[in-house]
């Protein structure tokens, strides 16, 4: 399946761009979403515990499942105020 990583902040800088499709088994999981960057972009495994993660505009988890064409935004922490 086919599903679209959105990169924000930091992590553009981490993925070089703001976005990339890529290509994942039936039944993946925002977990394995992820596991795929660090797997290609090692400087993730630190970052991406800090952040939070979106599938198509609404927050999720990292046992959510992913469908073909799905969304997943991929968003660092911020602050201020």
């Amino acid at each position: 399946m086919i599903i679209k990583l959105l990169f924000f902040a930091s992590y553009q800088d981490i993925a070089g761009s703001s976005e990339q499709s890529i290509d994942l088994p039936d039944a993946s999981t925002v977990d394995d979403a992820s596991a795929w960057l660090v797997d290609r972009f090692p400087n993730f495994a630190e970052a991406l515990p800090k952040g939070r993660v979106a599938v198509n505009l609404e927050f999720a988890e990292p046992s959510q499942s992913l469908a073909d064409g799905d969304e997943v935004a991929f968003m660092p922490p911020v602050s201020g105020g």
